[in-house]
């Protein structure tokens, strides 16, 4: 055997062990579980509740929108985008993908809370709350990100 064929065969041997180390999962715990679904269902009935009332423009949209400084008409374009970025965290297959473009959307929240100078603890991080909700309840419930994390 030449020294290039055995030099692949242990490459491809290396690449099977390491593709195998990285997709196995063990179960959550069923307490782990539950812990964090019920931290993504307090996430997402907040963002759910918020993302509705945008698209019906409630009074308090119109006032909010007009306070942080946007045209009242980017708040139903804005609902629809937080349904779908929603619709993307619930689905497993893409919750990761939700739960990172959710990061960057919590993060345009607070670059403009900041932007218009709102109270600190209670509007402008207040993203931060809910984007610890958000991948709090992924960490728990998606063995893939835990893994992640540990490693």
């Amino acid at each position: 055997m030449s020294t290039q064929t055995h030099i692949e065969l242990e490459l491809t041997h290396l690449e099977e062990q390491f593709m195998a180390s990285t997709t196995k999962t063990v179960p959550a715990s069923n307490k782990k579980l539950w812990a964090g679904r019920i931290l993504s269902s307090l996430a997402v009935l907040f963002l759910l509740f918020d993302g509705v009332v945008k698209m019906m423009r409630i009074d308090a949209v119109v006032e909010s929108m007009a306070h942080l400084g946007y045209p009242v008409n980017l708040a139903f374009g804005l609902g629809v985008l937080q349904l779908a970025l929603i619709a993307l965290y619930l689905i497993p297959r893409t919750s990761v993908v939700g739960a990172i473009l959710w990061t960057g959307y919590l993060g345009g929240a607070i670059s403009t809370h900041l932007r218009v100078g709102d109270p600190f603890f209670t509007h402008t991080i207040f993203p931060i709350y809910i984007a610890a909700l958000i991948w709090g309840g992924l960490y728990l419930r998606d063995d893939r990100v835990s893994a992640l994390v540990r490693t």
